[in-house]
């Protein structure tokens, strides 16, 4: 998420010159907008979230009407998701609170985005002095936020159900960035899932058009059953991935793969799937699958 923004930021100023960074610098309880989310908004283009709905719509708004105004200081507000909130109500009932940080970004900023995008590791600190790297900002500052350039580890789940939730959680707590996907609709176990970066109900015969390929990218499949899990299996196999996974007994995993080969698949390519997914601490439980799994991937992250 960090690369992504500084990329498409690097490209926006050179095209418009000039745009306003929104920030998630903190956030409290379902907040659907979480710590480090950032959007990008230009006269003519938007990139990125800081949560959706009718938040995310109302303070696009407010900053299209700032590049209309002179340059401004960095600012924050706080928007509470209560409508019984005395102050600063977003629009949105879903609980929680969140605090969105504005920067005013020129061209002359590219430079800095160069230094971002260019060294291995940068240490990058949203404050009300503005956006500083490696520890060049003053002690005394009001409010900051503090983040690093590294890759971002991301995690596709497909699946909603109860070890989907259950996973998400965990892994909510651990450095990633975890996406949701299933293709039942009003799936109350997904709608209940606050603990993902973003949720989508997906058509799992074109799954591979929501998943995007790359070496800090993890698929983990634990859908409805046989016929979805073979589906999913079938649009991903030849695909670049840092790790993918499948839930599943011994027996349907075993079936599965023989009839992969069977019509000709790639028995490397099978191979490489995780399945039985996550490790084996004889896991009985849908919170000990869903640490069994998030230790797998662990322990791919750090390729121990």
């Amino acid at each position: 998420m960090v690369l992504d923004t500084y990329i498409k930021m690097s490209k926006l100023l050179r095209q418009e010159e000039r745009l306003i960074l929104m920030i998630v610098i903190a956030n409290e309880g379902s907040s659907p907008g979480r710590k480090g989310f950032k959007m990008l908004v230009t006269k003519n283009q938007m990139f990125g979230t800081i949560g959706g709905g009718i938040m995310e719509h109302k303070l696009v708004q407010y900053a299209q009407t700032l590049l209309k105004k002179t340059e401004f200081q960095p600012f924050i507000k706080h928007q509470i998701h209560d409508k019984k909130a005395p102050k600063n109500q977003s629009g949105m009932i879903c609980s929680g609170q969140q605090t969105i940080a504005f920067y005013d970004i020129y061209s002359d900023f590219i430079s800095k985005i160069d230094k971002i995008l260019s060294q291995k590791e940068v240490s990058i600190a949203y404050s009300n002095y503005g956006i500083t790297i490696n520890s060049e900002h003053p002690e005394n500052t009001e409010w900051i936020y503090k983040e690093k350039n590294a890759v971002v580890q991301k995690v596709y789940i497909i699946g909603g159900g109860h070890v989907g939730l259950a996973l998400s959680e965990v892994l909510s707590r651990l450095d990633f960035e975890v996406h949701l996907l299933d293709h039942r609709e009003n799936l109350n176990t997904m709608m209940s899932n606050d603990f993902v970066h973003s949720k989508q109900v997906a058509e799992f015969e074109t799954i591979e058009n929501y998943i995007p390929e790359g070496d800090a990218v993890y698929v983990v499949i634990m859908s409805f059953g046989f016929r979805t899990d073979d589906i999913i299996v079938r649009r991903l196999l030849d695909r670049n991935f840092k790790y993918i996974g499948m839930l599943g007994s011994k027996k349907k995993i075993a079936t599965l793969f023989q009839n992969l080969i069977a019509d000709g698949y790639n028995k490397e390519q099978i191979l490489k799937i995780h399945a039985p997914i996550g490790l084996d601490i004889k896991s009985e439980t849908t919170q000990e699958i869903a640490i069994s799994v998030a230790a797998q991937l662990i322990k791919i992250k750090n390729q121990l």
